[in-house]
C-alpha cells in the first residue's frame, strides 16, 4: 500500500535518508543522446553543484551522491535541531536566497522599518518563520527546489516544456551504521559499477571523487561541479540578481535560478566522531576510502569480482558480512523498501508504523550478521 510521505520521511526514527530522484523522457538528458548525438554531460555538473548551493541554505547536510546520466543518488541527513536554533531573523534571510517572500518580510528584516510594524504584522511574521523553518528542514522541499531548478534549465536548452524527471524522488529510511556505511558506498561506486569509471578518483561528479580531490589537494572540495568541456556548470539563467515565488512567468523563473546560482557551495558532511560533533558521519574517512577502493576493485564489471584482502575492520565492527556485502554491493539496495537496517531495526520500524513487515528483511539476515547496537538517532 502506498504510503504518505510524511511516514516514510520520520525524523523521530531517523534524520538519514538515501534519495534517488530519476529523469524521464526516452533520452539520457544528463549524459549522451545517441539519437540526436547531442552531449549533455554539462547537466551533470548543474546538478552537483545545486544540491551543494542548497545544502547551505537547508538544514540538510550531504554525506554522499551520484550524479548519473538519467537519475541522482543522495545520502542526506536532515538536521531539524539546526533548524530550530535559528533566529527568526536567520529563517528569513535563509527563505530569501531561495524565494522572495511577502514585501513585509523584507519590512522586518530592516531595523528601520521594523520598528513601525504593527501587531497585525508582527503576528504574520511570525506564521511565516514558523511555515520557513519547517520547510527548511524538509526533504520534500530540498528535492522540489533542486528538481524544478534544473527542469526548468534543461528544458530552455532543449527548447521544450513539460516534465524533465519521473516523478516524486524515492526515499529509503537509513536505520543504523551498517547501513548508513552500505548506503554511501553503494552510491559512490555508481559509476564504477555503470562502467563509466575504473577507480573512485575517475568517478566524476560523486561525492567520493570530491573527498579525495580535496585530499590530494587538486581542488577546493566546497567549490562542486567544476566547468565541464560542454558548457557552463551553471544552469543558463537571466544575468538579474533578484529571486522570486515560483511561477510559470519565464522571465521570473530565469531571475528565480540566476538567485539560486549566486548561492556558495556548501562543503560535504564530514566523517568525525558524533560524542563530539553529532553532524558528522560516524566513521573515520581513512577505513571509508579504504572500504570503497577496494570494494570499486571489485565490481568493475571489466574486472573479475574477488573479495578484497584490504576490506577494513569496520565491516566487522559493524556487524556486516563481507562476502554478502561484496556479492551484494552492485544491487544492495534493490532488496529493500523504504528502509534498509539491521533486521531487528526493520521489524521494529515496521511496528511504529503500525505495517505487517517491511521488504528486506531477509536482505539484511544475510549482510547484516551482528547485533549492533549502533542507532543513527535525530540529533
Amino acid at each position: 500500500m502506498t504510503r504518505p510521505r510524511a511516514s516514510l520521511v520520520s525524523l523521530s526514527d531517523t534524520p538519514w535518508y538515501h534519495v534517488v530522484t530519476r529523469c524521464v523522457r526516452r533520452a539520457y538528458l544528463c549524459g549522451f543522446d545517441r539519437l540526436t548525438g547531442r552531449s549533455f554531460e554539462h547537466r551533470r555538473g548543474w546538478v552537483e553543484l545545486r544540491l551543494r548551493q542548497l545544502a547551505g541554505v537547508f538544514a540538510i547536510d550531504v554525506a554522499a551522491y551520484a550524479v548519473m546520466s538519467n537519475h541522482v543518488h543522495l545520502v542526506v541527513r536532515v538536521d531539524a535541531d539546526r533548524a530550530a536554533g535559528w533566529s527568526d531573523a536567520e529563517v528569513l534571510r535563509r527563505w530569501r536566497c531561495l524565494f522572495r517572500g511577502p514585501e513585509v518580510v523584507e519590512r522586518f528584516l530592516l531595523p528601520a522599518t521594523r520598528a513601525g510594524m504593527t501587531a497585525a504584522e508582527l503576528d504574520l511574521v511570525a506564521g511565516l518563520v514558523a511555515t520557513y523553518r519547517a520547510r527548511l528542514a524538509d526533504l520534500s522541499w530540498f528535492m522540489r527546489v533542486l528538481n524544478e531548478s534544473i527542469a526548468r534549465a534543461a528544458n530552455r536548452e532543449d527548447g521544450v516544456r513539460g516534465r524533465f524527471w519521473e516523478g516524486r524522488f524515492r526515499s529509503q529510511a537509513i536505520l543504523d551504521e551498517a547501513a548508513l556505511l552500505a548506503v554511501m558506498a553503494y552510491v559512490d561506486l555508481n559509476p564504477i559499477r555503470a562502467g563509466i569509471a575504473e577507480t573512485p578518483e575517475e568517478s566524476a561528479h560523486t561525492g567520493i571523487a570530491a573527498r579525495i580531490a580535496d585530499l590530494q589537494g587538486d581542488g577546493d572540495e566546497a567549490k562542486a561541479a567544476p566547468q565541464t568541456r560542454q558548457g557552463s556548470s551553471h544552469p543558463p539563467s537571466s544575468p538579474a540578481a533578484a529571486s522570486t515565488e515560483p511561477t510559470t512567468d519565464v522571465r521570473s523563473a530565469e531571475l528565480w535560478e540566476a538567485a539560486l546560482n549566486r548561492l556558495p557551495p556548501a562543503p560535504l558532511m564530514p566523517f568525525g566522531n558524533p560524542a563530539e560533533c553529532p553532524a558528522v558521519i560516524p566513521f573515520t574517512f581513512d577505513d571509508y576510502l579504504t572500504l570503497v577502493d577496494s570494494l570499486g576493485r571489485a565490481l568493475h564489471p571489466r574486472k573479475r569480482g574477488s573479495i578484497p584482502a584490504d576490506l577494513p575492520d569496520i565491516l566487522t565492527r559493524l556487524g556486516i558480512a563481507p562476502e554478502r556485502f561484496v556479492e551484494h554491493a552492485g544491487f544492495l539496495l534493490k532488496g529493500f523498501g523504504a528502509a534498509i537496517g539491521a533486521p531487528q531495526r526493520l521489524t521494529a520500524l515496521a511496528a511504529r508504523r503500525e505495517c505487517r513487515y517491511l521488504r528486506g528483511v531477509r536482505r539484511a539476515r544475510a549482510l547484516f550478521t551482528g547485533n549492533s547496537a549502533s542507532s543513527l538517532t535525530a540529533a
